[in-house]
């Protein structure tokens, strides 16, 4: 396995959600604080960036074209023509969207957290393409990484506060059953954003951590990847074979950013990722 290199030099102040686009063969990530989705191509080199108009946890695919996102004031579809639409409205004072990732089944599992990170104040909801919304969880801190295990079975799930990786069992629409996978030790950060490899192992990025790591599906941790930058956010696998590892950063909050810090950086042959389904609405 091969260091890393810099995919997207920049200075996005929270850089975050990094998810692969198999449609157009380009990588999606956002700028939360920035309200801007961003994509990449790494066949060309060429980027795009769009403004939201207001705060963006995540960006994903849709099945049909366009993105669902995960805005302060709820969820939105974003059309292929670029008309934006709000899918779910749940605008609360103080509060935020966060990481979202889409289940086996389509739906869209979208975080919120409150600005000041105030315990249980943020929640985890269950969307469907019709907009219907279910709460999953409703006293979270930082809701952050979400994935599932190669056969469907299980839900990793991260409150970065508890500084544990979670898992459920998934019955195709709901969780149940929720135990520690994982624990980050005090002093190698907090966990973030998360993915999952075609072996069931799970990798997922340090808040001041300055890393990646992964835990095999029994929580043993048996990789780390360390990268200089304090601020790693989120991790995907992408590529045509979906074997290099994106890694997002952020700048918010540090007195001395490193020069990399708010850029996307990738792995070369890090592992082999899973196809992520799109939104299906």
């Amino acid at each position: 396995m091969s260091g890393y290199e810099v995919a997207v030099a920049g200075q996005a102040e929270l850089g975050e959600g990094p998810t692969w686009d198999p449609a157009t063969a380009r990588l999606l990530w956002v700028d939360v604080l920035g309200s801007r989705v961003h994509t990449y191509d790494p066949a060309t080199g060429r980027r795009t960036s769009r403004t939201t108009g207001q705060h963006v946890g995540a960006a994903k695919p849709r099945a049909h074209g366009g993105l669902v996102l995960n805005l302060r004031d709820g969820v939105a579809l974003l059309d292929a023509d670029g008309a934006l639409r709000l899918l779910h409205r749940d605008p609360v004072a103080g509060r935020r969207a966060n990481d979202a990732a889409v289940a086996p089944d389509g739906s869209l599992w979208a975080g919120t957290m409150r600005y000041d990170e105030a315990p249980g104040g943020g929640t985890l909801t269950r969307l469907t393409g019709d907009g219907t919304a279910d709460p999953v969880l409703t006293d979270v801190t930082v809701s952050n990484g979400i994935g599932w295990s190669p056969d469907g079975t299980l839900m990793y799930y991260v409150d970065s506060p508890t500084r544990r990786v979670d898992v459920f069992d998934y019955d195709g629409t709901g969780v149940r059953n929720r135990r520690t996978l994982a624990i980050v030790e005090d002093g190698a950060g907090f966990p973030d954003g998360l993915t999952v490899d075609a072996a069931g192992c799970v990798w997922v990025a340090l808040w001041d951590g300055g890393a990646v790591r992964r835990y095999t599906p029994s929580g043993t941790l048996d990789r780390e990847i360390r990268l200089p930058v304090p601020r790693t956010t989120a991790c995907a696998f992408g590529g045509p074979g979906l074997t290099d590892l994106y890694v997002t950063t952020a700048r918010v909050g540090l007195t001395a950013p490193t020069p990399l810090s708010g850029s996307v950086l990738v792995v070369p042959d890090a592992g082999e990722g899973l196809p992520q389904p799109p939104f299906a609405g």
